[in-house]
């Protein structure tokens, strides 16, 4: 009884890591709304498959979000502290770079249906949760106890900026890059100097 039990329970996660799997790579391969039916079509099981191992499509998009936290993670080293500020603003800038242009396609889908999704909504608000946390480490002499420098930091650093810099404004990744670290140097200059 236990082997069917686990055999069951086993292909339960790959089922339910393939159905995640393939809405992501819908999305990133464009298709701003993928069906289910076309998410299970790309995860290669049923439609009854993927309802039975996920509620409703707000269960898929909490664990697509929990999914693209891990991957960001395998993107994203720690930076040391302890460099001089404008060695960790071009780590920072360049690993923020690379990160956002791979969440990128992913959160174009996801804007689209944020506005009808309490699960997206929240995995955007974790998502500048663990930016928050990363820049109030990484700048914290700088930072110290300003909480609007923090904020400001955070606006210039994530989705939204990335998205004007390259979307909006049409700027290429280097290009991208270097505005974003032109706008944290002044922010945390700006900063020491009024200590």
């Amino acid at each position: 009884m236990t082997v069917n039990v686990d055999g069951r329970t086993a292909r339960a996660v790959r089922t339910r890591g393939a159905v995640v799997d393939a809405l992501l790579a819908l999305m990133t391969e464009g298709d701003l709304r993928p069906s289910a039916d076309r998410i299970a079509e790309r995860a290669g099981v049923s439609l009854r498959a993927l309802w039975a191992n996920f509620v409703d499509m707000e269960t898929l998009y909490a664990s697509a979000g929990r999914r693209q936290l891990e991957r960001q993670a395998e993107l994203a080293r720690r930076i040391n502290p302890r460099l001089p500020l404008e060695q960790r603003i071009a780590a920072l800038c360049r690993q923020r770079a690379q990160v956002l242009e791979f969440l990128g396609p992913v959160a174009r889908a996801a804007a689209l249906r944020e506005p009808f999704s309490p699960q997206l909504r929240e995995n955007r608000a974790r998502q500048f949760a663990v930016a928050r946390e990363e820049l109030a480490t990484l700048f914290a002499g700088e930072v110290g106890g300003d909480a609007e420098l923090l904020s400001a930091l955070v606006m210039a650093t994530t989705w939204p900026a990335w998205s004007v810099l390259r979307d909006d404004l049409g700027l290429a990744v280097g290009a991208a890059r270097q505005a974003m670290a032109r706008t944290v140097h002044a922010l945390l200059s700006r900063a020491v100097e009024d200590r």
